[in-house]
Protein backbone atom coordinates (compact mmCIF):
# COMPACT_ATOMS: atom_id res chain seq x y z
CA UNK A 1 0.00 0.00 0.00
CA UNK A 2 1.31 3.47 -0.89
CA UNK A 3 2.46 5.68 1.95
CA UNK A 4 0.95 9.07 2.74
CA UNK A 5 4.10 10.80 1.47
CA UNK A 6 4.02 9.00 -1.89
CA UNK A 7 0.30 9.71 -2.33
CA UNK A 8 0.90 13.37 -1.52
CA UNK A 9 3.70 13.53 -4.11
CA UNK A 10 1.48 11.96 -6.74
CA UNK A 11 -1.23 14.52 -5.96
CA UNK A 12 1.26 17.34 -6.42
CA UNK A 13 2.46 15.85 -9.72
CA UNK A 14 -1.10 15.52 -10.99
CA UNK A 15 -1.81 19.11 -9.98
CA UNK A 16 1.24 20.27 -11.95
CA UNK A 17 0.03 18.31 -14.97
CA UNK A 18 -3.38 19.93 -14.65
CA UNK A 19 -1.79 23.36 -14.78
CA UNK A 20 0.10 22.41 -17.94
CA UNK A 21 -3.02 21.01 -19.59
CA UNK A 22 -5.03 24.12 -18.74
CA UNK A 23 -2.30 26.31 -20.20
CA UNK A 24 -2.25 24.22 -23.39
CA UNK A 25 -6.03 24.49 -23.64
CA UNK A 26 -5.90 28.28 -23.32
CA UNK A 27 -3.12 28.57 -25.91
CA UNK A 28 -5.00 26.33 -28.34
CA UNK A 29 -8.23 28.31 -27.95
CA UNK A 30 -6.39 31.59 -28.59
CA UNK A 31 -4.50 30.11 -31.56
CA UNK A 32 -7.68 28.78 -33.18
CA UNK A 33 -9.16 32.25 -33.09
CA UNK A 34 -5.95 33.73 -34.50
CA UNK A 35 -5.92 31.45 -37.55
CA UNK A 36 -9.67 31.78 -38.09
CA UNK A 37 -9.24 35.55 -38.20
CA UNK A 38 -6.34 35.19 -40.64
CA UNK A 39 -8.47 33.08 -42.99
CA UNK A 40 -11.40 35.50 -42.67
CA UNK A 41 -9.18 38.51 -43.38
CA UNK A 42 -8.00 36.81 -46.56
CA UNK A 43 -11.54 36.44 -47.92
CA UNK A 44 -11.84 40.09 -49.01
CA UNK A 45 -8.46 39.93 -50.71
CA UNK A 46 -9.45 36.73 -52.49
CA UNK A 47 -12.59 38.48 -53.70
CA UNK A 48 -10.57 41.31 -55.22
CA UNK A 49 -8.24 38.90 -57.00
CA UNK A 50 -11.26 36.95 -58.22
CA UNK A 51 -12.80 40.07 -59.75
CA UNK A 52 -9.49 40.90 -61.41
CA UNK A 53 -9.30 37.45 -62.97
CA UNK A 54 -12.86 37.68 -64.20
CA UNK A 55 -12.16 41.08 -65.76
CA UNK A 56 -9.20 39.71 -67.71
CA UNK A 57 -10.68 36.36 -68.65
CA UNK A 58 -13.95 37.75 -69.97
CA UNK A 59 -11.95 39.34 -72.84
CA UNK A 60 -9.71 36.32 -73.44
CA UNK A 61 -10.56 33.52 -75.89
CA UNK A 62 -11.23 30.25 -74.10
CA UNK A 63 -8.50 28.51 -76.08
CA UNK A 64 -5.97 30.88 -74.55
CA UNK A 65 -7.32 30.69 -71.01
CA UNK A 66 -4.98 29.43 -68.32
CA UNK A 67 -5.12 25.70 -67.94
CA UNK A 68 -5.96 25.04 -71.59
CA UNK A 69 -2.24 24.25 -72.05
CA UNK A 70 0.40 24.39 -69.30
CA UNK A 71 -0.07 27.74 -67.65
CA UNK A 72 0.43 28.43 -63.98
CA UNK A 73 0.51 26.60 -60.70
CA UNK A 74 -2.97 25.79 -59.60
CA UNK A 75 -6.65 26.60 -59.64
CA UNK A 76 -7.17 26.35 -55.91
CA UNK A 77 -10.87 25.81 -56.41
CA UNK A 78 -10.95 23.58 -53.34
CA UNK A 79 -12.86 20.86 -55.15
CA UNK A 80 -12.23 17.26 -54.20
CA UNK A 81 -10.25 15.23 -56.69
CA UNK A 82 -13.08 12.85 -57.39
CA UNK A 83 -11.57 9.40 -57.91
CA UNK A 84 -8.17 10.57 -56.69
CA UNK A 85 -5.37 12.38 -58.50
CA UNK A 86 -3.73 9.14 -59.50
CA UNK A 87 -6.75 8.36 -61.69
CA UNK A 88 -6.88 11.74 -63.38
CA UNK A 89 -3.36 12.50 -64.47
CA UNK A 90 -0.29 11.27 -66.28
CA UNK A 91 3.28 12.46 -65.99
CA UNK A 92 5.54 13.52 -63.13
CA UNK A 93 3.81 14.86 -60.03
CA UNK A 94 4.66 16.58 -56.75
CA UNK A 95 2.81 16.36 -53.44
CA UNK A 96 2.58 18.96 -50.66
CA UNK A 97 1.28 17.77 -47.28
CA UNK A 98 0.45 20.20 -44.47
CA UNK A 99 1.02 18.72 -41.01
CA UNK A 100 2.59 19.97 -37.80
CA UNK A 101 5.91 20.18 -35.96
CA UNK A 102 4.29 19.76 -32.55
CA UNK A 103 2.70 16.93 -30.61
CA UNK A 104 -0.21 16.63 -28.20
CA UNK A 105 -2.71 16.99 -31.03
CA UNK A 106 -4.21 13.52 -31.23
CA UNK A 107 -4.16 11.78 -34.61
CA UNK A 108 -3.80 14.99 -36.58
CA UNK A 109 -0.71 13.90 -38.53
CA UNK A 110 -1.79 10.27 -38.80
CA UNK A 111 -5.16 11.27 -40.30
CA UNK A 112 -3.66 13.35 -43.11
CA UNK A 113 -1.00 10.72 -43.84
CA UNK A 114 -3.66 8.02 -44.17
CA UNK A 115 -5.60 10.29 -46.53
CA UNK A 116 -2.49 10.91 -48.63
CA UNK A 117 -1.69 7.20 -48.88
CA UNK A 118 -5.24 6.52 -50.07
CA UNK A 119 -5.55 9.35 -52.60
CA UNK A 120 -2.09 10.36 -53.80
CA UNK A 121 -0.80 9.29 -57.22
CA UNK A 122 1.17 6.09 -57.45
CA UNK A 123 4.58 6.36 -55.79
CA UNK A 124 6.43 6.05 -59.10
CA UNK A 125 4.56 9.04 -60.54
CA UNK A 126 5.47 11.39 -57.68
CA UNK A 127 8.88 12.96 -58.18
CA UNK A 128 8.82 15.32 -55.19
CA UNK A 129 7.32 15.05 -51.68
CA UNK A 130 7.19 18.11 -49.44
CA UNK A 131 5.90 18.09 -45.86
CA UNK A 132 5.12 21.25 -43.92
CA UNK A 133 5.71 19.91 -40.43
CA UNK A 134 8.46 17.60 -39.25
CA UNK A 135 6.15 15.12 -37.52
CA UNK A 136 4.15 14.33 -40.66
CA UNK A 137 7.23 13.45 -42.73
CA UNK A 138 7.97 9.96 -41.27
CA UNK A 139 4.54 8.72 -42.30
CA UNK A 140 5.28 9.61 -45.94
CA UNK A 141 8.68 7.96 -46.13
CA UNK A 142 7.18 4.56 -46.98
CA UNK A 143 6.02 5.90 -50.36
CA UNK A 144 8.57 8.70 -50.90
CA UNK A 145 11.47 6.78 -52.38
CA UNK A 146 13.58 9.90 -52.82
CA UNK A 147 12.95 11.28 -49.35
CA UNK A 148 10.70 14.02 -48.05
CA UNK A 149 11.61 17.69 -48.04
CA UNK A 150 10.52 19.37 -44.81
CA UNK A 151 9.41 22.95 -44.18
CA UNK A 152 8.67 24.16 -40.64
CA UNK A 153 5.12 24.99 -39.62
CA UNK A 154 4.47 28.65 -38.71
CA UNK A 155 4.31 29.39 -35.00
CA UNK A 156 1.84 32.25 -35.53
CA UNK A 157 -0.41 33.68 -38.23
CA UNK A 158 2.24 36.25 -39.09
CA UNK A 159 4.56 33.42 -40.18
CA UNK A 160 2.19 31.93 -42.78
CA UNK A 161 3.21 34.41 -45.47
CA UNK A 162 6.87 33.36 -45.37
CA UNK A 163 6.01 29.67 -45.68
CA UNK A 164 3.61 30.32 -48.55
CA UNK A 165 6.25 32.29 -50.42
CA UNK A 166 8.69 29.41 -49.99
CA UNK A 167 6.07 26.99 -51.28
CA UNK A 168 5.43 29.14 -54.35
CA UNK A 169 9.15 29.23 -55.12
CA UNK A 170 9.31 25.47 -54.76
CA UNK A 171 6.36 24.98 -57.11
CA UNK A 172 8.06 27.24 -59.67
CA UNK A 173 11.23 25.15 -59.38
CA UNK A 174 9.27 21.93 -59.85
CA UNK A 175 7.64 23.31 -62.99
CA UNK A 176 11.02 24.20 -64.41
CA UNK A 177 12.09 20.58 -63.77
CA UNK A 178 9.16 19.26 -65.78
CA UNK A 179 6.66 18.43 -63.04
CA UNK A 180 3.24 18.33 -64.64
CA UNK A 181 0.96 18.04 -61.59
CA UNK A 182 1.05 19.35 -58.03
CA UNK A 183 -1.37 18.16 -55.35
CA UNK A 184 -2.06 19.66 -51.94
CA UNK A 185 -3.29 17.79 -48.84
CA UNK A 186 -4.31 19.33 -45.53
CA UNK A 187 -6.75 19.04 -42.63
CA UNK A 188 -9.63 21.51 -42.52
CA UNK A 189 -11.64 22.43 -39.41
CA UNK A 190 -15.19 21.10 -39.15
CA UNK A 191 -16.14 22.84 -35.92
CA UNK A 192 -14.39 24.04 -32.83
CA UNK A 193 -12.36 20.87 -32.31
CA UNK A 194 -13.08 18.66 -35.33
CA UNK A 195 -11.33 18.38 -38.68
CA UNK A 196 -11.39 16.42 -41.92
CA UNK A 197 -8.65 15.67 -44.48
CA UNK A 198 -8.95 17.50 -47.79
CA UNK A 199 -7.08 17.39 -51.08
CA UNK A 200 -7.05 19.49 -54.21
CA UNK A 201 -5.14 19.78 -57.42
CA UNK A 202 -2.96 22.84 -57.19
CA UNK A 203 -1.55 22.57 -60.69
CA UNK A 204 -2.41 22.49 -63.59
CA UNK A 205 -5.34 24.82 -63.79
CA UNK A 206 -8.85 23.60 -64.47
CA UNK A 207 -10.15 25.19 -67.71
CA UNK A 208 -13.79 24.61 -66.73
CA UNK A 209 -13.23 26.51 -63.50
CA UNK A 210 -11.92 29.52 -65.41
CA UNK A 211 -14.76 29.36 -67.92
CA UNK A 212 -17.25 29.60 -65.07
CA UNK A 213 -15.39 32.62 -63.73
CA UNK A 214 -15.31 34.40 -67.08
CA UNK A 215 -18.99 33.78 -67.83
CA UNK A 216 -20.32 34.89 -64.44
CA UNK A 217 -22.26 38.21 -64.47
CA UNK A 218 -20.27 41.25 -63.41
CA UNK A 219 -21.44 42.43 -59.94
CA UNK A 220 -21.96 46.10 -60.95
CA UNK A 221 -22.88 48.30 -63.93
CA UNK A 222 -19.33 49.66 -64.17
CA UNK A 223 -17.08 47.46 -66.26
CA UNK A 224 -13.39 47.44 -65.29
CA UNK A 225 -10.51 48.67 -67.44
CA UNK A 226 -6.80 47.92 -67.26
CA UNK A 227 -3.68 49.28 -68.92
CA UNK A 228 -1.12 46.50 -68.35
CA UNK A 229 -0.65 43.95 -71.14
CA UNK A 230 -3.23 41.22 -70.67
CA UNK A 231 -0.74 38.37 -70.30
CA UNK A 232 1.37 40.23 -67.77
CA UNK A 233 -1.65 41.24 -65.69
CA UNK A 234 -3.02 37.69 -65.79
CA UNK A 235 0.31 36.33 -64.59
CA UNK A 236 0.33 38.71 -61.60
CA UNK A 237 -3.28 37.88 -60.74
CA UNK A 238 -2.67 34.15 -60.91
CA UNK A 239 0.35 34.51 -58.67
CA UNK A 240 -1.78 36.28 -56.08
CA UNK A 241 -4.50 33.69 -56.51
CA UNK A 242 -2.09 30.84 -55.79
CA UNK A 243 -0.80 32.76 -52.78
CA UNK A 244 -4.29 33.13 -51.35
CA UNK A 245 -5.08 29.43 -51.92
CA UNK A 246 -1.94 28.27 -50.09
CA UNK A 247 -2.39 30.86 -47.34
CA UNK A 248 -5.96 29.77 -46.69
CA UNK A 249 -5.02 26.08 -46.63
CA UNK A 250 -2.16 26.75 -44.20
CA UNK A 251 -4.43 28.78 -41.93
CA UNK A 252 -7.08 26.05 -42.02
CA UNK A 253 -4.50 23.36 -41.26
CA UNK A 254 -3.12 25.29 -38.28
CA UNK A 255 -6.61 25.99 -36.95
CA UNK A 256 -7.45 22.28 -37.29
CA UNK A 257 -4.21 21.36 -35.49
CA UNK A 258 -5.03 23.53 -32.49
CA UNK A 259 -8.61 22.30 -32.53
CA UNK A 260 -7.34 18.73 -32.33
CA UNK A 261 -4.96 19.72 -29.53
CA UNK A 262 -7.80 21.42 -27.66
CA UNK A 263 -9.87 18.25 -27.89
CA UNK A 264 -6.92 16.14 -26.71
CA UNK A 265 -6.30 18.48 -23.78
CA UNK A 266 -9.97 18.35 -22.79
CA UNK A 267 -9.79 14.56 -22.69
CA UNK A 268 -6.52 14.71 -20.73
CA UNK A 269 -8.03 17.16 -18.25
CA UNK A 270 -10.98 14.84 -17.67
CA UNK A 271 -8.66 11.88 -17.07
CA UNK A 272 -6.49 13.93 -14.72
CA UNK A 273 -9.53 15.07 -12.75
CA UNK A 274 -10.68 11.49 -12.33
CA UNK A 275 -7.20 10.31 -11.37
CA UNK A 276 -6.70 13.18 -8.92
CA UNK A 277 -10.07 12.48 -7.30
CA UNK A 278 -9.09 8.82 -6.84
CA UNK A 279 -5.64 9.65 -5.40
CA UNK A 280 -7.11 12.34 -3.13
CA UNK A 281 -9.63 9.87 -1.75
CA UNK A 282 -6.92 7.32 -1.07
CA UNK A 283 -4.75 9.99 0.57
CA UNK A 284 -7.56 11.07 2.88
CA UNK A 285 -8.35 7.49 3.88
CA UNK A 286 -4.68 6.74 4.58
CA UNK A 287 -4.28 9.95 6.54
CA UNK A 288 -7.42 9.24 8.59
CA UNK A 289 -6.22 5.70 9.29
CA UNK A 290 -2.84 7.06 10.45
CA UNK A 291 -4.47 9.65 12.71
CA UNK A 292 -6.81 7.01 14.15
CA UNK A 293 -3.87 4.67 14.81
CA UNK A 294 -1.92 7.43 16.56
CA UNK A 295 -4.90 8.34 18.74
CA UNK A 296 -5.39 4.71 19.73
CA UNK A 297 -1.70 4.50 20.67
CA UNK A 298 -2.07 7.63 22.85
CA UNK A 299 -5.17 6.23 24.57
CA UNK A 300 -3.48 2.84 25.12
CA UNK A 301 -0.42 4.54 26.58
CA UNK A 302 -2.57 6.69 28.87
CA UNK A 303 -4.49 3.66 30.10
CA UNK A 304 -1.27 1.74 30.72
CA UNK A 305 0.22 4.66 32.66
CA UNK A 306 -2.89 5.01 34.82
Amino acid sequence: MASIESLKQRMENLDDLQQIVRTMKALSAVSIRQYEQAAAALAEYEGSVELGLRAVLREMPMAAAPGSTDGGAGDGSGDELGDGPGDRSDGAAAVIVLGTDHGLCGRFNEAIVEHVLQRAPKAGAVRHWLAVGERVAPGLESVAGGGVEIFPTPSAAAGITAIVQRLLLRVDAWQSEGVAHVYLYHNRPTGRSGYEPRDQRLFPLDPAHFRRRAQAPWPSRRLPRYTLPRGRLLGHLLRQHYFSVLFRCCAESLAAEHGSRLKAMQAAEKNLDERLEDITGRYRRERQATITSELLDVVAGFEAAS
